[in-house]
């Protein structure tokens, strides 16, 4: 998260905007971004109706680990028009390349 933190004013410059989504519920989201020093972006609980949302993008039940209850770690480009441009599945450990998100927005006009 902090990554794309240090990145944000990138993304507005090429008109998108950050949300993070996870199954969490919005009190440990409150204490994440506390434990972070705070984002500037928002965070989403995906919790009621539980991972409606992840489920939807198709990354719950999570396909790259066995860990139960957590959805897989993903980035998904949403274009103008509401479609799925882009996305790409991470295994939990990994980071994803801010770089390879915001060569994949440069090219999305």
């Amino acid at each position: 998260m902090s990554a794309i933190e240090a990145h944000l004013a990138e993304f507005a410059g090429l008109n998108a905007q950050v949300v993070g989504v996870n199954t969490d519920s919005v009190p440990c989201h409150v204490a994440y971004q506390k434990s972070l020093g705070g984002l500037s972006f928002p965070l989403a609980s995906d919790r009621w109706p539980y991972a409606g949302t992840a489920g939807a993008y198709g990354i719950f039940p999570p396909a790259k680990h066995s860990v139960p209850f957590i959805n897989d770690r993903a980035v998904f480009v949403v274009d103008q028009q509401g479609k799925v441009a882009w996305s790409k599945i991470y295994e939990l450990k990994e980071v994803p390349d801010v770089g390879e998100i915001l060569a994949v927005l440069k090219n999305i006009r």
